[in-house]
């Protein structure tokens, strides 16, 4: 999509071009969603700094702007000035001004480009503020007033106007198919009836088939019924990224329409964060209604499978890995223990990384942050620390659950020429599964 067909589908193009009416939109859409709780956040801030200590951007350069809390500064100025309980006294007094166009234009920045949406600020925080609630709701306010960057308004655009994230030149449908044939695996798409719908990352497709290969093999290991579907096969919702909340429920309803079109009970999100996070805990809330089915991450899933004993898997205890908790499925999403179970399974020896599960630094993609260029300084910069604490733990492989911090850490290989490379767990799940007749065995 051109920059002349994104201003004329909603006005400011992506980018630093706020104005006055672009200010006011901001501000409008902040206070559509304003509640009791974001007044409590808001509030309850004793500007201790432990966010600030929390966030690998500010520990990376020391610099106050990178505080959380303070990302979310303009849009506390509109609540005490517009809507708090003291709203009239700061207005009379001129105690809060009203938020300019230049000061949005240096935010988008803070809340785009130095921002994961990792959550490890709001488990810091010893009010219990939901920092990274508080940026989501500002990315709302930036997207209303045309300031979210064009890298992610344009795949959250065309994800939520055609199912894709960016043009392709074969449908991805073709693509998944054209995975199956080349590797010899069926890929099971458009069934009218299955208890299980999976869905898959583009990301995944694109840059490492030998994960959809994978998936495949491990579902067919398990017996169930499942199957793909054309018209909801990917798990990203760029539009949370963007911070559209319309969007992202249509892009939620896609999946929902599908899953019930086959009858599924169960939609499983692949390896994905931010696809798992928009489904699991904000569909139901963005649909207004609770999900006609339960979803699950691909980890989580094999784990039950595991423990039921329908998953088989052979020990060989020759690697060593380290594990990258995502932090949309570890910490926003509590699956910690599922991977976890899965290597003890294959009799891998994990060595963990100094901050993990809960307090895992985030890979440094998250958010969307992988795809915006003007963010690529200061995100090499805040890597720097989780790429030598990887390091630090001398395993073999460095492994994780998500496809977009696997993308990020591929990305600061070539970068930094770092030695390692990631691999997702779903793969070695399906190198570790047992042949026919091992188990009975």
């Amino acid at each position: 999509m051109s920059t002349t067909d994104i201003t004329a589908a909603r006005g400011p193009a992506p980018g630093p071009h706020a104005g006055p009416d672009s200010v006011r939109d901001a501000m409008r859409s902040f206070s559509r969603g304003f509640g009791a709780l974001a007044a409590l956040r808001l509030e309850s801030c004793i500007h201790c700094g432990m966010c600030a200590d929390a966030c690998h951007f500010y520990i990376a350069t020391e610099d106050p702007r990178y505080t959380p809390v303070w990302k979310a500064e303009p849009f506390k100025q509109a609540y005490k000035r517009e809507s708090g309980p003291f709203a009239p006294f700061f207005r009379w007094f001129g105690l809060k001004h009203k938020v300019t166009a230049g000061e949005l234009e240096e935010w988008q920045h803070l809340v785009y480009d130095s921002c994961n949406l990792c959550g490890r600020c709001s488990l810091m925080c010893p009010m219990g503020i939901d920092v990274a609630s508080l940026i989501e709701e500002a990315r709302e306010g930036m997207f209303e007033a045309g300031l979210a960057p064009a890298e992610l308004y344009e795949r959250a655009k065309s994800q939520q106007q055609t199912g894709s994230p960016y043009p392709t030149e074969n449908s991805w449908a073709d693509q998944l198919r054209a995975i199956g044939e080349k590797h010899g695996v069926e890929i099971p798409m458009d069934r009218d009836r299955a208890d299980v719908m999976l869905c898959v990352s583009g990301i995944d497709i694109e840059n490492y088939p030998a994960l959809v290969v994978a998936l495949v093999k491990v579902m067919e290991s398990l017996g169930v019924s499942w199957t793909f579907r054309s018209a909801a096969l990917l798990a990203e919702n760029y539009p949370y990224l963007a911070g559209s909340r319309k969007w992202e429920r249509d892009v939620v309803n896609r999946l929902v329409d599908e899953a019930a079109a086959c009858g599924a009970g169960t939609v499983i999100v692949p390896e994905c964060g931010h696809g798992y996070g928009a489904l699991r805990w904000k569909g139901a809330e963005l649909l207004g209604k609770a999900l006609p089915f339960r979803a699950v991450d691909v980890s989580e899933y094999l784990a039950e499978q595991l423990r039921a004993g329908r998953l088989h898997l052979r020990r060989d205890g020759e690697a060593s890995v380290t594990f990258h908790d995502p932090c949309e499925i570890g910490r926003k999403g509590g699956v910690m223990n599922a991977p976890r179970e899965l290597l003890d399974a294959m009799g891998v020896e994990l060595r963990e990384l100094e901050d993990n599960r809960g307090f895992t630094f985030c890979c440094g993609g998250g958010g969307g942050v992988v795809f915006l260029e003007s963010a690529n300084k200061l995100r090499y910069r805040a890597m720097e620390a989780k790429l030598r604490e990887i390091d630090d733990t001398g395993a073999d492989q460095l492994v994780t659950t998500c496809a977009g911090c696997r993308y990020t850490f591929d990305d600061a290989r070539a970068h930094f020429n770092w030695d390692k490379s990631p691999h997702s767990l779903l793969e070695l799940v399906a190198q570790h599964l047992e042949k026919t007749g091992e188990a009975s065995a």
